[in-house]
């Protein structure tokens, strides 16, 4: 017989929220479903004259119209999607290579070493885009170059630590000579120009510029998608990976050049943005697991999701057009002490 303590009402304060299912065959394909819908309407989205949507019958009655579209958003647009895919592939790659939740693209110095060469080409070079863009780059690998042979030569700790004790130096050396750098700028031309660029933005995007960052970006997030399964094996330790039969110093190389090589190429175009690579990752984490296979998928998407967001709150919210960096810091920070804040928020796969 059921007791009377066992018909009373269920107390509300031991009621959880129920977690967010979602099998993991469709969540890929929620998120691209997202992203095309999202880069459909930005397409049309904007300020002209005033912000609003751009019917689609004036593409054929309005030139100018045509060539908002056609030559300034979409390859905008397009760039933007492939920035976000790059820094959130490459941010996950190193947290899980690195095993450190907190890290992000710029962690091996390749941020800051890419800023330096563009803010070099800008100074000393007269500042044509193309060289600025080669120089960031350059600078870029030349980063991983140094904290790789830096780590080499250290003897303390094993060689994730090595090589984050390396990163960190590298980072900070090469801050310094941007600092220098900006000192040593003209204040009237070249200051501002360096300082903007380092605030990142997508304003200076041309289907020539995308189409030079192109190839290797795309080379790179290939590698990066096929050497997922193994990023789950590298992640380990070096014992473990070894025991497994993974030729573990060569495979982690081989990613990681991948993850600087598109990180390198997003900045040379697009400046400093900062958290896409830190915040999209642990969003990803949650919807997907810890398992690179789906994580890194998911966190390509989710990248390029928010990217075209901020950028379309970048060119509308203002008259003026906001720094793209800036808002992602804005956005990525709040979305991260959100989730900090909301600990019984989980997602399942």
């Amino acid at each position: 017989m059921t007791s009377p303590d066992n018909l009373r009402a269920p107390d509300k304060t031991d009621t959880k929220p129920a977690p967010i299912r979602l099998s993991r065959r469709w969540q890929p394909w929620v998120l691209l479903g997202l992203l095309v819908a999202v880069f459909v309407l930005s397409l049309f989205w904007g300020r002209y004259p005033r912000v609003g949507f751009l019917p689609l019958a004036n593409l054929s009655n309005d030139p100018l119209a045509a060539q908002l579209v056609w030559n300034l958003r979409l390859p905008r647009l397009l760039a933007a999607v492939l920035i976000g895919m790059s820094l959130a592939s490459a941010g996950m790659v190193f947290q899980m290579v690195f095993s450190n939740p907190l890290v992000e693209p710029g962690f091996l110095g390749v941020s800051q070493a890419a800023a330096f060469g563009a803010a070099f080409s800008i100074v000393f070079l007269n500042g044509a885009a193309w060289l600025v863009q080669g120089s960031a780059v350059l600078f870029g690998l030349l980063g991983l170059a140094s904290s790789y042979a830096l780590a080499r030569r250290v003897r303390y700790g094993g060689w994730v630590l090595r090589l984050l004790l390396a990163g960190i130096a590298v980072s900070a050396m090469f801050s310094a000579g941007v600092g220098l750098l900006k000192y040593l700028a003209d204040p009237m031309r070249q200051l501002p120009e360096i300082t903007f660029w380092l605030l990142g933005g997508l304003y200076s995007i041309t289907w020539q510029r995308l189409l030079s960052a192109l190839p290797l970006i795309l080379v790179g997030l290939l590698v990066i998608y096929l050497m997922r399964w193994r990023l789950n094996l590298v992640s380990l330790e070096d014992d473990v990976a070894f025991s497994l039969g993974i030729a573990v110093n060569r495979e982690r190389l081989l990613i990681l050049v991948a993850a600087v090589a598109v990180t390198a190429t997003s900045i040379s175009i697009s400046g400093l943005i900062g958290w896409a690579g830190l915040i999209v990752p642990h969003l990803a984490r949650r919807l997907a697991g810890a398992d690179s296979r789906y994580s890194i998928p998911i966190s390509m998407l989710f990248g390029a999701v928010f990217m075209v967001v901020c950028d379309n709150l970048a060119r509308t919210l203002l008259a003026g057009e906001v720094p793209l960096g800036i808002l992602t810091s804005l956005v990525g920070a709040l979305t991260f002490l959100f989730l900090m804040t909301r600990p019984q928020m989980r997602f399942h796969a």
